[in-house]
């Protein structure tokens, strides 16, 4: 069976043993970019789970129809979600030893569901599984400043964010003359969710200030920015293919 021939069948019917085949198939890419950021202060053993996951994602995600390897296409995948893990790891020991320890176990526990369901846990789900609150949650994600449009822009051609795309001024992409792309993708929000980027990302308000500004609750505020991040990468897709 051909590598499009064994995505399709897995997009066809989501067989969990199917994708356990596939994802034992590309293992080995997931060691050898896991591999290339040993040395940095984190052991081979978590970096090789996180590029794991990454891979088991990215199987749900890849799409053979398109034309595209998947060797191609879930390379930058992995590289992308250990550069977050990195990222998130050195945010954390800022935080309350409460506080990291919720935002680390929410982030296993969240890849856990994944694995055993195939869909990304919702919040409420996630805060059931933990027995903890969705607002102690939500506490928990934002205190590191970790925002959904912190996520890399696909497409972009530099390794540069939703967030970096959104400076707080009113010539707002002046820096990102090349980006006309995220323009028009930020462009198609409504009005509604352009204040809310304009108070979280430009004013750098957190989400609880920004939900009392708004007069809504922060756990709207969160649900929108994970809303914005879709849109964005379904505008920016869709640009790409034009």
């Amino acid at each position: 069976m051909t590598e499009s021939e064994l995505f399709r069948e897995y997009r066809e019917t989501r067989d969990k043993a199917l994708r356990n085949r596939i994802a034992e198939k590309y293992l080995y890419i997931a060691a050898v970019i896991a591999k290339k950021f040993v040395g940095r202060g984190v052991e081979y053993d978590d970096l090789y789970q996180v590029a794991s996951l990454a891979l088991v994602r990215g199987i749900d995600r890849f799409d053979e129809r398109k034309g595209l390897q998947f060797s191609t296409f879930i390379t930058p995948t992995i590289t992308g979600e250990i550069k977050n893990y990195f990222r998130d790891r050195s945010r954390l020991v800022h935080l309350p030893r409460r506080v990291s320890e919720l935002r680390a176990l929410a982030r296993r526990t969240a890849e856990e569901m994944l694995s055993e369901s195939g869909k990304k846990p919702t919040a409420s789900e996630l805060a059931a599984r933990l027995h903890v609150s969705e607002e102690e949650l939500l506490h928990a994600e934002e205190a590191g400043s970790v925002v959904s449009l912190d996520a890399p822009v696909e497409g972009a051609e530099s390794e540069m964010s939703y967030y970096d795309a959104i400076p707080a001024a009113e010539d707002m992409y002046e820096r990102f003359e090349t980006k006309e792309a995220v323009l028009a993708a930020v462009g198609e929000l409504s009005e509604t969710e352009r204040e809310m980027v304009r108070l979280r990302f430009g004013q750098e308000l957190s989400q609880a200030e920004t939900a009392k500004r708004m007069g809504v609750s922060q756990m709207y505020i969160s649900r929108m920015e994970r809303k914005i991040l879709e849109k964005l990468r379904k505008s920016l897709k869709e640009g790409s293919l034009e």
